[in-house]
């Protein structure tokens, strides 16, 4: 699976540094129509980490997970032909629908593989889908270098063929019998704090059979704040590089180290942080830390623009750290919170419309910061840090009754059966 992931996400760091320039010089499209074309993309990419979810449920997750692949590879294949921007339209909402689907698949499916050894599994994960978006911009570069129309076309193929690679792979993954999202009885009774093994009824009496995630009010609660918990993402890719261009006198050629001390610290250190955060409250508690991080990071920015060339290079730098250590933190407690939030006879689609909280992040996240945030100069920065670390207290807290609730569910003994 790791492989599988490090494979597909290098095919998407193909594309993601090739489009924006396929779209405008291949195709023809002006600036307002590829704005349209990405942004209807998000939106549709909202709907697929759901729809996998419900569909999870009911079908084997890695047969829906090679679906996911190969549908990804027929679209992108359908984009070396289609030239009409309505079609295009379609066909780069499918995709990218495709795509946020085929994350939370594999998800799903690599919690179902990893087990109780999930917290391991997400920090290797991110240290390869780092590698991989890498590996993937690496593989861009030198086709843009080119700048032909059949070097675009080279680049698309190459993403087309990681994802058939990669459905291949998982094809050779054995799933676990069963298709719900089973947790192992020690795993249930880890919250706890107990050896023996957990009820049957426990975590799934927090959500009644029949009501589902989008009527459970406490794990929507969950999925709302945790958006704001991945704006480090935004931060990082956009906020910070346009900071340095519009108001700090740094070097414009600061902008790729940004993304170099991103790689490399989560590389090195995603496997230290997941190692403090096995458990469900040491991931509530991580939350807080998130909120830390981010403040401390919005206000360097904040500070930058009065620190001339070398002070506002430090600082940019300092907070792309502090930005990837936030990052570090949310991609255990998230995941970690959003399993052990659900009810595990309906854990997958639970964890399908948790992964909505990312995809509505990299829709929002941009023009929050764009639109919001810069615009008030250094206190729209000061004013997103202290309201991110605010919301990661109330959702610490948030996390942590719900658990309390969970344990208490656990330990309460089932009614018996009411005899003829």
């Amino acid at each position: 699976m790791l492989l599988a992931q490090l494979l597909d996400r290098a095919g998407t760091g193909v594309w993601a540094a090739a489009c924006v320039l396929y779209f405008t010089f291949v195709i023809g499209l002006d600036a307002g129509q590829v704005g349209l074309l990405l942004g209807a993309s998000g939106v549709a990419g909202i709907a697929g980490s759901p729809l996998a979810g419900h569909l999870a449920d009911r079908f084997p997750v890695r047969s829906l997970l090679i679906g996911a692949h190969l549908l990804r590879l027929g679209t992108l294949c359908l984009m070396l032909v289609v030239t009409d921007f309505a079609l295009l339209l379609l066909v780069v909402a499918v995709t990218h629908l495709g795509d946020r689907g085929a994350k939370t698949l594999e998800m799903l499916f690599a919690t179902r593989v990893a087990g109780d050894r999930r917290a391991t599994y997400q920090a290797l994960s991110r240290s390869s889908a780092n590698a991989g978006y890498a590996l993937g911009a690496g593989l861009a570069a030198i086709g843009l270098a080119v700048g032909t129309r059949g070097a675009y076309q080279v680049l698309i193929l190459a993403d087309a063929l990681s994802f058939l690679v990669v459905a291949a792979l998982v094809w050779r993954t054995k799933e676990p019998r069963g298709r719900g999202l089973v947790v192992p009885p020690a795993e249930a009774a880890e919250a706890a704090g107990s050896a023996g093994p957990a009820d049957a009824t426990g975590p799934a009496a927090a959500a009644p059979a029949g009501r589902g995630p989008w009527r459970d009010r406490g794990y929507l609660r969950f999925v709302l704040l945790d958006i704001p918990m991945h704006l480090d993402d935004s931060i990082l890719g956009i906020g910070i590089p346009l900071w340095l261009v519009g108001r700090t006198e740094a070097p414009h050629e600061l902008i790729p180290a940004f993304l170099v001390v991103n790689t490399v610290l989560v590389v090195l250190l995603q496997l230290q942080v997941s190692a403090r955060v096995e458990t469900a409250r040491q991931a509530a508690g991580a939350v807080a830390l998130y909120g830390v991080a981010t403040f401390a990071c919005c206000a360097l920015l904040a500070g930058a623009g009065a620190g001339g060339v070398w002070g506002a290079s430090a600082a940019l730098l300092a907070a792309a750290v502090l930005a990837t250590a936030a990052e570090l933190v949310r991609s255990v407690s998230s995941w970690e919170l959003a399993v052990r939030l659900a009810p595990k006879e309906a854990r997958a689609s639970y964890l399908g419309v948790a992964g909505m909280a990312q995809s509505v992040q990299k829709s929002a996240g941009p023009l929050l910061l764009t639109g919001v945030v810069m615009a008030a100069g250094p206190a729209g920065w000061l004013a997103l840090g202290t309201a991110v670390a605010g919301l990661s207290l109330v959702q610490r807290r948030s996390s942590l009754r719900r658990l309390d609730r969970l344990e208490r569910l656990e330990r309460t003994p089932p009614v018996p059966a009411a005899s003829g």
